[in-house]
């Protein structure tokens, strides 16, 4: 199975990591042999039918910061949409940064490979808050598969687990943490009764809040997680504009102290159903499964049958989301079989 890595930043890295910790495993337990073919930046690519080399992949990354120096296969003069015209592959794996406001370039890039008959796995948010419909009606037309378990919880299953594990249940709601940072911010504010600003800066600090941490603190990255789960597991049609949002940088350490005084915690919480769309603080029980500490992520899926189900994974990372893709990937492999 010849894959196109389309970013190569923390998660495209991760992808390439993966692939080398598994692919072993992966050919002996699935019959399924990967080789990345190629892979692209913003500096270029490197290219070879033969498969490349994952490890060199990453050491000429950190390296140079150009996967075009990589040796013999670099080529400064193709990147992005280009590659996908010159290299013969199976699946796209599409691994560039979120654009809440066009989708690009994962839009093009998976409209491309889709016409082009390729399968697609992505862990874009942008373009799936979006474009949806469309881009899900465009895999079916044209009969490839089209996955995002990564898009949503980063390591936590959930996409794939409420359609593989609960296809006896309508699912009729779904509750959660989405976005890790914000649940570091919250938690560590909770434990620790310090200020959001003090907090965040000690999230930046650590790498798990971005300089520009907008998407995260104000809810933006959890609505766009939450329209993805409303379209995919509830079958509702919205976009991301249907979210009502609010975001976390109101919230005052006296707020998080009362709250803690009567056995609550203060959480951002995304709300999805047919009647309900939102993101926004929530008082939460200490001790329900809302209670996750840290990066964590959780959702809790509202069933008729089954009743609520509860899933919890690390939300963010590089391996741990590269860990979603790589499902996705052997499915799309399984599939072929």
């Amino acid at each position: 199975m010849k894959i196109c890595l389309i970013g190569f930043g923390a998660v495209g890295q991760g992808v390439a990591k993966a692939i080398s910790l598994k692919k072993e495993n992966i050919r002996n337990k699935f019959n399924i042999d990967l080789k990345i073919v190629g892979v692209s930046d913003s500096s270029g690519s490197a290219i070879n039918q033969d498969g490349l080399d994952e490890e060199l992949l990453i050491d000429t990354k950190s390296k140079t910061n150009k996967v075009s120096n990589y040796p013999k296969y670099g080529e400064g003069n193709i990147q992005g949409i280009e590659l996908l015209n010159v290299v013969d592959y199976d699946c796209l794996v599409e691994a560039t940064p979120t654009n809440i406001k066009t989708g690009e370039p994962a839009k093009s890039l998976t409209l491309k490979a889709i016409t082009d008959k390729k399968d697609v796995v992505t862990s874009n948010k942008g373009h799936l808050a979006l474009f949806f419909k469309e881009l899900i009606d465009k895999a079916k037309g044209n009969n490839v598969k089209f996955k995002f378990e990564a898009s949503v919880g980063g390591a936590m299953p959930i996409i794939n687990f409420s359609k593989n594990t609960l296809p006896s249940s309508k699912i009729e709601s779904i509750a959660g943490i989405l976005n890790g940072t914000t649940n570091f911010i919250l938690s560590r504010m909770t434990t620790e009764g310090s200020s959001y600003k003090d907090t965040l800066e000690e999230s930046q600090a650590l790498g798990i809040a971005e300089t520009d941490p907008t998407q995260d603190v104000e809810g933006i990255d959890a609505a766009c997680k939450a329209v993805i789960l409303a379209n995919s597991i509830l079958d509702i049609d919205c976009v991301y504009d249907d979210i009502e949002i609010e975001g976390i940088s109101n919230i005052s350490s006296e707020a998080i102290k009362l709250a803690k005084k009567e056995g609550y915690l203060i959480k951002l919480i995304a709300e999805i159903s047919k009647d309900n769309l939102k993101v926004a603080p929530r008082l939460v029980k200490k001790n329900s499964p809302y209670s996750v500490e840290g990066t964590l992520n959780m959702a809790t899926l509202k069933t008729d049958l089954a009743g609520n189900v509860t899933v919890v994974g690390k939300g963010a990372g590089s391996l741990e989301t590269a860990s979603a893709i790589l499902t996705d990937v052997i499915n799309v492999g399984k599939s072929k079989k």
